[in-house]
């Protein structure tokens, strides 16, 4: 496999193989094909010579959407002695859950109500009993996007509004839905399109997998699990409040309620405010991995809470909103407006790639620039950079950016202020760095001056001290230049 558009005779493999999309090389009768293609072209051949053939497999499991628990949604069904299971009618509905339920017995707290289940046969009258079971949850979510789109409705699913709003443009959820959730869904997208309901196949157009919360595990001396709002940490070990007991530090494990190592929400949001866990759950690692919640973590990300507030607030020389900047700059202020338009364009990409944790590498890095700044760069181009640094903070800690735009003297809301813009001419850089390779090996990298020309380029790549030993003397036989990207020397 070769990226697309590349001449398969000067593909050469580097440390690694191509693993991207791209076009089948070197296998014969295959060359050319994409990896779906190649496949039903062996499947074709090997059908065609007698030796096999194509199939499906499908590996689909029977769903237990009835449960004997308390929770969730009833099953709308009586059952009467004469007319066997009857549903229960429309003017019935929703069919509510007794709230005076007890869960000291052990089953079905629903069966053992003295009077929820008793109920008259709504097609004979005589006496009948409701069915106990609940249904599954997963029931009500698989096909409440196609309610959301006008929750207002008489009938229980808009055609209009679902052809207007689905499907959803990005499905996010933990690895859990990828094999569950997202297929019933789909399950019931289909079902709904065959009452006609809906037009559409498929209900999520994107799917993005979140990592989990986890947290180290704490068992006592008896093996029961210990929550971390249990113990404390002091002079090295790790001890119960009430007791002094010694725990044991079990590995850090997906946060569950069966090994109790949940960290209380409303706990840490009293010590650090909800934008501190917020920032901490999006910086410390990609979205798509598992994060690792620890106390030094969020008590970092405390600190550069108050570090942006006290920028914002204790900048001194800011003119008015809306003062002009300057035609002409010293390099120092320049240099700070670079660092905030580049990171407008940055954090806008990452954004919309998901990149979350990159995004706020980029807000530390205009922070950074900000507090770096010389005393005498003129108040115009330090309001500038605050502004962009509190507006790309927004979405990430809407309530330290709401409190830092009031203190920049605005009387609108940040919420309802457009995103920023990134000038094209700031956000350019003048120099560029580009890779070199010798025979698909990176052999080191080159600062060139953006736009020079490809003589200039390869002459540069050939000078490296890396490209010299790896040459060892020869004349290479080609020099594959693409512009502002890779240099790739063929000998």
């Amino acid at each position: 496999m070769i990226p697309g558009g590349v001449d398969p005779a000067s593909f050469t493999i580097a440390d690694a193989a191509y693993l991207g999309p791209g076009r089948v090389a070197n296998s014969r009768f295959l060359d050319g094909l994409d990896v779906a293609s190649a496949s039903a072209e062996v499947a074709r051949r090997l059908e065609q010579a007698g030796r096999g053939r194509s199939v499906v497999h499908y590996r689909l499991r029977d769903w237990l959407v009835s449960r004997q628990r308390y929770w969730g949604c009833p099953i709308p069904m009586v059952h009467c002695a004469g007319c066997g299971v009857v549903p229960v009618k429309e003017s019935d509905l929703p069919v509510l859950l007794p709230e005076d339920v007890r869960f000291d017995v052990p089953g079905n707290p629903l069966d053992h109500h003295p009077t929820w289940k008793m109920v008259r046969c709504p097609r004979c009258g005589s006496e009948a009993r409701r069915d106990t079971d609940t249904l599954d949850t997963f029931v009500d979510s698989s096909w409440y996007f196609a309610r959301f789109c006008n929750t207002a409705a008489a009938a229980p699913v808009d055609r209009d509004a679902v052809r207007k709003w689905l499907p959803v443009d990005q499905y996010i959820g933990g690895i859990e839905h990828a094999i569950l959730h997202l297929l019933y869904a789909r399950f019931f997208t289909r079902g709904l399109k065959q009452l006609g309901l809906a037009d559409v196949d498929e209900p999520f157009a994107g799917l993005f997998t979140q990592g989990m919360v986890c947290h180290e595990t704490y068992r006592d001396r008896a093996g029961h699990w210990v929550s971390p709002a249990e113990v404390e940490k002091r002079d090295g070990s790790v001890r119960r409040k009430d007791n002094g007991e010694t725990v044991a530090v079990g590995p850090s494990e997906k946060m569950s309620k069966s090994k109790k190592n949940v960290v209380a929400p409303e706990t840490i949001i009293d010590i650090y405010g909800a934008d501190t866990i917020r920032w901490f759950m999006l910086s410390d690692t990609p979205p798509e991995r598992d994060i690792e919640w620890t106390e030094m973590g969020a008590e970092g990300c405390w600190r550069f809470v108050q570090r942006v507030y006290r920028l914002v607030t204790e900048t001194g020389g800011l003119p008015a909103i809306g003062a002009g900047i300057p035609a002409a700059l010293a390099e120092p202020s320049m240099q700070l407006r670079r660092a905030a338009h580049r990171a407008v364009a940055w954090v806008t990409d990452d954004l919309d790639a998901l990149r979350f944790n990159r995004a706020v590498a980029r807000i530390y890095e205009l922070a950074n620039a900000i507090s770096d700044a010389p005393a005498d760069v003129p108040g115009s181009v330090k309001r500038e950079a605050l502004e962009i640094l509190v507006r790309l903070t927004g979405p990430m800690m809407p309530h330290l950016a709401e409190s830092c735009w009031e203190a920049l003297g605005h009387s609108s809301t940040l919420i309802d202020e457009a995103w920023p813009k990134a000038d094209p001419a700031l956000v350019r850089a003048d120099t560029i760095v580009i890779a070199v390779q010798v025979d698909g090996k990176r052999r080191g990298e080159i600062a060139i001056d953006r736009g020079a020309n490809d003589e200039t380029v390869k002459a540069a790549a050939l000078a490296l001290d890396g490209v010299e030993r790896a040459l060892a003397g020869k004349s290479p036989r080609r020099i594959i230049h693409v512009p502002e990207r890779i240099v790739n020397i063929v000998t």
